[in-house]
């Protein structure tokens, strides 16, 4: 059945019990459609169009009726032109060819003696118009911004504004008459006038200097909106016009950017406007926020920002949500500008903490560690605790993390900084990281004052609580460390005798928690290592079978690496005479580098950062991360080393720390080698006597032993001369040669060049080479080198295939001026000579 009207085919649509007969009723409808098109029947036109409008809008298709869309515009009839130009907006977009046929059309239309019809082409063009017919036609629409009616002079406008958007060269043709809407006294043609001035200097920030003289006019106008009485035909919940008022703010803030004669003018009237307007509706809130954008995003004086942060503190006490919201969104913005005036609400954004939206919480959680400095550190981070405490398991991961940066960069002391880490691993023991357990035992390690506190009090922790994994992590490692402290006679903080706690006491806790459902395979690992800790450290030689016998049982696990370390744990009780140097106390950890905060970022945006981005494919490219520390390494520091050589070694796929894949040179380190035990012993065997691996063959090995001969700071020989940098007042020459005694070492002279008129300090020189190499290098001759001076360092590489050599350089260095480089560059130009 083929339906004539709309309405009866809207009726048997919904009369449709299954999707089955709403296709079958629109098929056949769309095929009655289409033979009425064929047989041009003008009669019946505006009917189809009509149903097969509705048939798009069911999401069926509907392109067949292009063609007659664009001939129902070319009636003369407006009810005909309005539902034609209707379907072509729906129906035909800018990319498609049939479009072209509309031109003519529209600028019929555009000269039309009836404004509701050039209405419809303007809003047409605007809609569906591509580039060519923008360009066009633009004279047109320039012409109908001075029509004398306001209707079509706001359809023009904003027709403008979508033409510059399709084709941006044409915002010439508009600025003159943007400027003049804004002397328009309809309220509706100054809002487009200014909504167009917006689009222009979105669209190209060199109109704004343009547009700048402007200011005063926008200023008037909004003196005169916020002075003016009431009126009926403007008035919006007792305002007049906040529409106006809103864009007229927000035109401000684009031009008063960067230009302080703007920024002086529009002073008073800004503080007029967040001074005088009522709060309590909803339209007043939208104008106080703008007005706050508009001063914050400004080079407003001070007293003005202070009136800002304080609208938006009011805000934060308001029973709306969405107001809540942006004000906290806000302060997060205006924290890094003016921390002084946004502390003062600190009490009410920690409220927000206890928001029933969870929106809202994480808006006022980033806003709290955004306020915390060394003052209110104290402060904040028990209330950040007590919502940790309460909060969903999905804040507990990420606000445990911030916890620890926090603590980590305002920690008054080292009691609180330890304390605070504690209580973060007691309550968020199965959400925190592995950097938090890391850091909290690096933390222990460093500080041998408090060592016997901590382990006390993880003891006691863990006997009421072991359901924490952080925690039980922890305290494995740092009983296992330290059990000889933990079992020693101590005192309170009031001198008092605390109460001893024996080996067996120890031990006891140990089987507690491995029969406990929370065990895991992390665990057992962190288990079987802190059991053979304190079979060294305990003087108790009852406990000791009690040790083994767990052990034991970790030599038949399911688990391999549990299996592997306990059988040879059980090898090394036969071993006393290395087994006491094997579990010796660890090095002390490198002290991790906290995170900047966000007003430190902003702090250091003006200093110069130089890195030469990898080449694609580089065969070194993965040999030197971007994570690699830049800053000097003090030597003194030894238990940075063996870290950063088990590092390096994995990049190579060794795990033999004593014997690492790759050395890399630190020119912070001015001691001689021996001063870093681990690194330089590790580095020596690597040229040294010492095989590099069970696997080396006897000539790798004769090769690197008879390096280990020759004098590195001998002079070399036969010296070629290479540049390998020469960039940022700092030169590196390389002088290679072939070792005397054995020509697959090669040894090479470095000097440092400072080519600029500035002191460098701080210098780190770091390199890295191939798989199939191996490095040795010598502490450097300085790491401070004045103007036009020079520094040396002595380098030798092991290759015994003779392969090319290709260096990886990492090179970083402070200057007096204040400038910092820190970059990354490669050097393969040795002659050939060296490896033939």
């Amino acid at each position: 059945m083929v339906y004539f009207r709309l309405k009866d085919l809207i009726k048997a649509i919904r009369r449709t019990k299954t999707a089955a007969d709403e296709r079958a009723v629109i098929q056949k409808e769309s095929a009655s459609i289409r033979t009425s098109f064929r047989e041009e029947n003008a009669e019946t036109r505006y009917h189809n169009i009509s149903k097969l409008l509705y048939i798009h809008m069911l999401g069926y298709p509907a392109h067949f009726g292009q063609i007659d869309c664009l001939k129902l515009v070319s009636s003369p009839h407006f009810g005909d032109k309005r539902l034609g130009y209707l379907g072509t907006m729906l129906l035909i977009d800018e990319n498609q060819e049939v479009l072209t046929l509309l031109t003519n059309s529209l600028q019929n239309d555009l000269n039309h003696s009836n404004v509701n019809i050039v209405g419809l082409a303007l809003c047409t063009l605007g809609n569906v118009a591509s580039e060519d017919i923008a360009k066009d036609l633009v004279d047109e629409v320039e012409r109908l911004m001075e029509n004398p009616n306001a209707y079509l002079r706001r359809k023009a406008a904003l027709c403008a504004i979508r033409l510059i958007r399709k084709a941006p060269e044409l915002e010439e043709a508009f600025m003159l008459r943007a400027k003049s809407l804004i002397a328009d006294k309809n309220h509706g043609v100054m809002l487009t006038g200014i909504t167009l001035m917006i689009e222009l200097c979105t669209q190209n920030p060199d109109n704004i200097s343009s547009l700048s003289s402007i200011v005063p006019t926008l200023v008037s106008r909004l003196r005169t909106l916020v002075a003016s009485g009431f009126s009926p035909e403007h008035d919006v919940g007792g305002l007049t016009d906040p529409f106006l008022q809103v864009k007229i703010l927000r035109l401000l803030r684009i031009l008063g950017e960067d230009n302080p004669d703007a920024v002086e003018s529009m002073s008073d009237i800004l503080t007029q406007v967040a001074t005088s307007t009522d709060s309590a509706k909803n339209v007043g809130n939208s104008i106080l926020y703008e007005t706050v954008l508009t001063i914050m995003e400004t080079d407003s004086d001070n007293s003005l920002r202070v009136l800002a942060i304080n609208i938006l503190g009011r805000f934060l006490t308001n029973r709306d949500n969405n107001i809540r919201y942006v004000a906290l969104n806000t302060l997060n913005k205006t924290a890094i500008i003016d921390m002084n005036a946004v502390q003062r609400h600190r009490e009410t954004v920690v409220a927000c903490l206890r928001d029933p939206d969870i929106s809202i919480r994480r808006r006022a959680l980033e806003l709290s560690f955004a306020l915390i400095n060394d003052s209110n550190v104290r402060v904040m981070i028990r209330e950040l605790l007590s919502f940790l405490e309460v909060s969903e398991t999905e804040f507990k991961q990420g606000l445990s993390s911030k916890i620890r940066i926090s603590a980590d960069r305002y920690a008054p002391n080292k009691r609180w900084h330890i304390d605070t880490l504690l209580r973060v691993l007691k309550l968020a023991g199965n959400y925190v990281g592995e950097e938090i357990v890391s850091g909290f035992i690096g933390l222990v390690c460093r500080t041998p004052e408090l060592q016997p506190y901590i382990v006390r009090k993880l003891f006691v922790e863990l006997k009421s609580d072991i359901s924490q994994e952080g925690l039980v992590l922890a305290g494995v490692w740092c009983i296992g460390e330290f059990g000889d402290i933990l079992v020693q006679n101590g005192e309170s903080e009031s001198g008092e005798e605390v109460e001893k706690i024996s080996e067996a006491n120890v031990i006891d806790l140990f089987e507690t928690i491995l029969n406990s459902p929370y065990a895991n395979h992390t665990l057992r690992e962190y288990m079987t290592t802190a059991f053979m800790k304190l079979a060294d450290r305990f003087q108790d030689p009852s406990v000791i079978p009690r040790i083994q016998s767990n052990i034991r049982k970790f030599s038949t696990s399911m688990e391999v690496e549990v299996q592997q370390r306990a059988v040879e744990y059980q090898n090394l009780f036969n071993h006393d005479e290395i087994r006491n140097a094997v579990f010796e106390r660890m090095p002390m950890p490198q002290n991790r580098e906290t995170i900047p905060s966000p007003v430190e970022k902003q702090k250091s945006r003006g200093k110069r950062r130089v890195v030469l981005e990898p080449k694609e494919g580089d065969l070194l490219l993965d040999l030197l991360g971007d994570d690699m520390p830049t800053s000097p390494v003090s030597s003194q520091s030894t238990s940075t080393l063996p870290k950063t050589v088990d590092l390096l070694a994995d990049i190579f796929g060794s795990t033999n720390i004593s014997t690492p894949a790759l050395a890399t040179g630190f020119n912070g380190v001015s001691s001689p080698p021996s001063a870093s035990v681990s690194t330089e012993n590790g580095l020596m065997n690597s040229l040294g006597g010492t095989p590099l691996s069970p696997t080396n063959s006897n000539e790798v090995t004769s090769t690197i032993a008879s390096a280990s001969a020759s004098n590195p700071s001998s002079p070399l020989p036969n010296n070629d001369t290479c540049i390998a940098y020469n960039k940022n007042g700092l030169r590196i020459d390389m002088s290679a040669t072939k070792d005397s005694q054995n020509p697959k070492i090669i040894n090479i002279k470095i000097n440092f060049v400072n080519t600029s008129e500035f002191g460098l300090e701080d210098l780190v020189f770091q390199v890295a080479v191939p798989k199939t190499q191996r490095l040795q290098m010598q502490p450097p001759s300085s790491t401070s080198i004045p103007a036009e001076e020079t520094a040396t360092q002595l380098m030798r590489i092991a290759n015994p295939q003779q392969t090319s050599i290709r260096l990886r350089m990492k090179v970083g260095f402070h200057t007096t001026n204040g400038d910092k480089v820190d970059e990354v560059a490669e050097f393969s130009g040795f002659p050939d000579s060296l490896i033939n």
